[in-house]
């Protein structure tokens, strides 16, 4: 499978996103949302799954972040399921526990073309560099039911909220990565079914 890239626009009443993936990159990423902490965030998912990112977002920063974070999840699922295609010859399924510090976070994907989102995960701060930690579960949400993916993530053990939802997005990328491998051993898509 060649040219697994999307470019993907959205534009709503609360946001105005603009953002490019390209599976099959080196890590490189243009990330730009207009909340700090949620860059970071992006980047260090581009990074650990070797994406190239280039994303753009302008949203209501007037009344909150909650837009601006749902939205940018909603559109990288989308570009998920439109880079990867009939998702022939990949391994579907990827898994990833990974330590930060004190913290350890599980997840898996499945890419099997069913939405199902499940993360058992709490914080004790309400904000990480002014990104609001009741966002990491919108987001995650939002990517796996655009994507239509199944997607679990528990935090295992873990004190800083920091490393927590650091480790939350590295763990993804990581597990994504995995699912979406092209493997020589499958030349259809591995479901009994036929599709995916």
């Amino acid at each position: 499978m060649d040219n697994r890239i999307a470019t993907i626009e959205r534009t709503t009443r609360e946001t105005d996103i603009n953002m490019t993936l390209s599976i099959d990159g080196t890590g490189a990423s243009k990330v730009k949302t207009g909340i700090g902490f949620f860059d970071h965030m992006l980047q260090g998912f581009a990074k650990h799954g070797f994406y190239d990112l280039d994303v753009t977002v302008r949203g209501d920063y007037e009344v909150d972040g909650h837009h601006t974070v749902e939205d940018t999840g909603i559109v990288l699922g989308q570009a998920i399921s439109r880079a990867l295609g009939d998702k022939k010859g990949i391994k579907r399924y990827g898994s990833m526990i990974l330590p930060m510090d004190e913290t350890l976070v599980l997840c898996a994907v499945d890419l099997c073309g069913r939405p199902y989102f499940s993360m058992d995960a709490e914080f004790t701060s309400p904000c990480v560099g002014g990104f609001d930690t009741q966002l990491v579960r919108e987001f995650f949400y939002a990517v796996s039911y655009s994507a239509a993916m199944n997607l679990h993530i528990k935090v295992i053990s873990g004190i800083n909220d920091h490393h927590k939802i650091e480790a939350i997005f590295k763990a993804f990328a990581k597990a994504l990565d995995e699912a979406t491998t092209l493997d020589p051993r499958i030349s259809d898509v591995l479901s009994t079914k036929g599709a995916l």
